[in-house]
């Protein structure tokens, strides 16, 4: 072998390895950005199939078996279950109407329209899913249970202490969410459309 076909072949070889390298090094990197856009989906309770109105947000088909990964995962690790789509939708509030998070130092009340449902409940949980101790030992409503103004307006309130009419306590929680579930709703359509104006806000009151 002559040194011009060796050196020839060397390089051949080294072209080769740095192309490889090349396509070794994007495919790591798109595995990477996929694994970093999933962490920040699922740390922030959301995927690309939620439904957004004001502090609230919910997965259509939750338990369906063309649920997107990201919502399976979201829905693994915070600890939430929902029915099936015909049954009931889930729907989740890490914080009030403003976009703050939910300080359990701080009163809040639930108000305003609820979506036409057979039945509904709102729980409040910790981030993992957990329920909350409290010494009323009451962990959320029914639409059944709840007491309503004289106009039919629906008002719930949030707090550490106690308060008059539907009181829902926080206990010693150090975060809390609150969720929302609707049994045959309109929302369970795969095609509903979510307006904020029709979900109750949250809106901040006193702080300790």
């Amino acid at each position: 072998m002559s040194l011009g076909t060796a050196i020839t072949m060397k390089r051949s070889f080294w072209a080769r390895a740095t192309i490889f390298g090349l396509f070794l090094s994007a495919g790591c990197l798109g595995v990477l950005i996929g694994l970093f856009v999933t962490f920040v989906e699922v740390e922030h309770g959301k995927g690309f199939a939620a439904m957004e109105a004001g502090p609230w947000t919910g997965w259509p088909r939750s338990e369906a078996s063309d649920i997107d990964p990201y919502s399976r995962a979201i829905l693994a690790y915070s600890g939430k279950r929902t029915l099936s789509e015909s049954d009931a939708m889930s729907f989740v509030a890490h914080g009030d109407s403003d976009g703050a998070e939910f300080d359990p130092a701080c009163d809040y009340v639930l108000k305003g329209e609820i979506p036409s449902a057979r039945y509904w409940t709102l729980t409040l949980l910790s981030p993992a899913g957990d329920l909350i101790a409290n010494p009323a030992d009451r962990q959320g409503f029914t639409s059944s249970e709840l007491l309503r103004a004289n106009d039919g307006q629906l008002e719930i309130t949030l707090s550490r202490h106690a308060r008059p009419g539907n009181w829902l306590p926080l206990g010693r929680a150090s975060k809390f969410i609150l969720v929302l579930r609707f049994y045959d709703s309109e929302l369970s359509a795969p095609a509903a459309a979510l307006d904020a104006a029709h979900m109750p806000v949250l809106v901040k009151g006193r702080c300790e």
